[in-house]
């Protein structure tokens, strides 16, 4: 079976100015490059879903906000970082969209896998706030959309954006039925993410590494993810897969070359192929190095197409 990979172009229009980190070539450089692997792939576009998951997953006060706060003109700040305009209310939606359509997919054997090549991103959404570049928290609604539809009770969600996801910790803080691990450079934005934060049913993993930390480091310290997916047997995975803790990207300090996303995918596939049998959905979140975006994703891209 092929990999999906599911985008639109609605990500074009959600302009959030100049010189802002979060921009459409990221997604637009990404898909080109994959254009390469076009028969591996299965491209589809994302669904129209029931606004009720993103009420199981935020609050209904939160959702009508952001319904309303996509402006006719210009901008609107939502928060100092995090800026939607006229055409940000499509790509919002399709990027929830994208990760529901991809899960559809890979349960309907449509396709073994899928990676969502959208924005904007979604892990630093909380339950009733938008921040750091994020609006609707795409990994939760997912892993929502497993639980209520599916009746999923153990997904995991592996997240090794160079940032902590507080907005994924913070909806699944106190949910038994879903795993949470982060890999992040620590104290850094958005300060959370300390080790000490394990949830109410010790289903929260943060694994905190200083500005430096090597390849080899970062590996190792992997490990420790590994094994506590292995004890946890998930039935579905969702990856918040952000690229910023390369060594080019201009936003924060870790040292992985593009190179370590094929092992860091390749491994965590490894580790969950008896639990769940490969069933996995990878949703973009960060990484703003152009070209490290470009390598880092197709390094990851090949992990997901080699699985069997």
């Amino acid at each position: 079976m092929k990999t999906g990979l599911i985008t639109t172009n609605t990500f074009l229009n959600h302009n959030t100015g100049s010189g802002h980190p979060e921009r459409a070539d990221r997604v637009s450089t990404i898909i080109e490059n994959l254009k390469k692997f076009e028969k591996k792939l299965i491209w589809k576009n994302p669904v129209t879903f029931d606004k009720k998951f993103l009420k199981i997953t935020h609050s209904s006060e939160y959702v009508e906000k952001i319904e309303n706060s996509f402006p006719k003109t210009n901008f609107h700040y939502l928060d100092g970082d995090t800026i939607v305009s006229p055409g940000s209310r499509d790509a919002t939606y399709d990027a929830v969209g994208s990760i529901i359509c991809a899960i559809d997919g890979v349960i309907n054997k449509d396709f073994k896998n899928a990676f969502c090549a959208v924005r904007p991103p979604g892990h630093h959404s909380e339950k009733e706030k938008a921040m750091g570049f994020c609006i609707f928290n795409n990994v939760a609604v997912g892993a929502n959309y497993l639980i209520d539809k599916y009746k999923y009770k153990k997904v995991a969600i592996i997240d090794f954006d160079v940032h902590h996801g507080n907005g994924t910790q913070d909806i699944f803080y106190n949910n038994e039925k879903v795993l949470y691990i982060s890999t992040h450079q620590y104290p850094y934005y958005p300060g959370s993410g300390s080790s000490k934060e394990k949830g109410k049913h010790d289903n929260i993993l943060n694994i905190p590494l200083p500005a430096g930390t090597t390849s080899s480091e970062y590996l190792n310290a992997y490990e420790y993810a590994l094994k506590k997916l292995k004890k946890f047997k998930p039935d579905f995975v969702l990856f918040s897969a952000g690229f910023d803790a390369h060594k080019d990207d201009p936003l924060a300090q870790l040292q992985l070359t593009s190179k370590d996303y094929y092992e860091i995918t390749k491994r965590t596939l490894n580790c969950i192929k008896k639990s769940c049998h490969g069933k996995v959905v990878s949703i973009l979140e960060g990484g703003y190095d152009l070209n490290a975006l470009k390598e880092s994703t197709e390094h990851h891209i090949n992990a997901l197409l080699e699985f069997n």
